[in-house]
């Protein structure tokens, strides 16, 4: 795996960032840097938050929710498939005990 860092440049609201990352991060941080203006620019369209500052912390709050809510719902899906496996287990003792 490369460790090359190399400079990135990329729109959000019309604004260019020069950001560093590894090459083999570059698409990622692209695709972000796409959500993150995509996201900003509804917020920016809805007109109801003025100001380059709060549109981003209302997308960084946005982004934020949504990542917790997928680690909870991970979270639950892993509980889940954990007491999936343990009633599974307990079934395979008392099938091996009847036969």
């Amino acid at each position: 795996m490369s460790t090359n860092t190399e400079t990135v440049y990329v729109n959000i609201l019309d604004k260019e960032y020069q950001v560093a990352c590894r090459s083999e991060e570059r698409d990622e941080l692209l695709q972000s840097a796409r959500e993150l203006d995509q996201r900003m620019r509804t917020i920016k369209g809805s007109g109801n938050i003025i100001g380059l500052e709060r549109i981003a912390v209302m997308a960084a709050l946005n982004l934020c929710h949504e990542l917790l809510s997928l680690k909870r719902e991970v979270s639950h899906q892993e509980l889940d498939n954990h007491l999936l496996q343990r009633l599974s287990d307990k079934l395979d003792q008392a099938l091996d005990h009847l036969g």
